[in-house]
């Protein structure tokens, strides 16, 4: 059987040391991949001129699985964001973010397990439409949402709920206010719901939702959603679990998936060996089980999983005083 080559984006920041101790963790569980490194982002941008060169393109859509470390696009230069626009291209349309409580970080709940899917693609994120006015005074953006599209995302909610053994789909929603965009969102989730009987189906208003993730986070399985509050609640779900350090992302298509850490590229931090590797190696678990490999997810999982128990080499955000290359080391050494 031929290796699976595996597209790799170091990413900008501490984006090269996290990649690089994801890498290390999945060699030393035995994943015998090939890897092909290719540049994006403030790296491309320096040696390319480019921050999406198209040999990094060309080598996504050859491999069809990345790897890729947080980009920086440079605000207020008339840059398009390197992430919208890798999901634009690739159609990329659905954004996988599982969040689990680790014993032994700083978080205020221990028992989270939630998945939220949200569209990529199109809602108010899509960029469609964008003007200001020329005296500056006023603004507008579209959002459009097509049927095919939530269609798409919510189905794709329910077959991850399925094969994972998960109990409930949760489809959040403004179609109170929002009644032709979130109104339509809605209107398909129901439908699709109906096909998924073995599935508890249920919906939520996006306020309401934000108010009871913090209050009863245990009403909540697999949330579904457009991409705006998509965008919103995974992070406020990763907040949960102990921070965006602690949370991966996934975003798939349907011949390409790119596994991402969520968080930025911290260049404060970059160079020092202080960053926390946990959301990127989290995010390989992710591409592993994509991958039909769930038995290496799990032994790495658990691995994590016992460092963090363990308060053994963590890093500063952990509790711990160690660095990147430290917490690789147990982890490893825990393989």
């Amino acid at each position: 059987m031929a290796k699976q080559t595996i597209t790799v984006i170091r990413g900008d920041g501490i984006g090269p040391s996290i990649i690089d101790s994801a890498i290390e963790i999945l060699n030393a569980a035995g994943c015998e991949f090939d890897y092909e490194y290719v540049d994006a982002g403030l790296a491309a941008l320096e040696k390319t001129g480019e921050l999406l060169p198209p040999e990094t393109l060309d080598a996504i859509e050859r491999n069809k699985i990345t790897l890729k470390g947080p980009l920086t696009t440079p605000v207020g230069e008339g840059f398009t964001s390197i992430n919208v626009t890798l999901r634009k291209h690739f159609g990329l349309y659905a954004n996988v973010r599982p969040v689990k409580s680790f014993e032994g970080t700083k978080a205020r709940y221990d028992d989270i397990d939630i998945i939220t899917v949200r569209e990529n693609t199109q809602g108010m994120y899509s960029g469609l439409g964008q003007v200001v006015s020329e005296d500056g005074s006023e603004a507008e953006a579209m959002s459009k949402i097509t049927r095919e599209g939530a269609e798409k995302i919510v189905t794709f909610a329910y077959e991850l709920a399925q094969r994972e053994g998960r109990k409930k789909v949760t489809a959040v929603h403004k179609a109170n206010i929002l009644k032709s965009t979130s109104g339509l969102f809605l209107k398909v989730a129901r439908e699709v719901g109906e096909r998924f009987p073995d599935i508890e189906s249920a919906e939520m208003i996006v306020d309401a939702t934000c108010m009871k993730l913090v209050m009863t986070p245990e009403e909540f399985d697999v949330v579904v959603t457009t991409n705006l509050f998509g965008d919103i609640i995974s992070d406020l779900c990763a907040g949960l679990v102990g921070g965006l350090g602690m949370a991966p992302g996934a975003n798939i298509g349907e011949n390409a998936a790119i596994f991402e850490a969520v968080h930025g590229s911290a260049p404060d931090i970059a160079g020092k060996n202080l960053a926390n590797p946990t959301s990127v190696i989290l995010a390989s678990i992710q591409m592993l089980e994509y991958l039909d490999m769930g038995e290496t997810a799990d032994k790495i999982r658990n691995a994590v999983a016992d460092v963090i128990k363990s308060g053994d080499r963590t890093t500063r955000d952990l509790g711990g005083n160690h660095g990147t290359t430290d917490f690789t080391q147990a982890v490893i050494e825990r393989l």
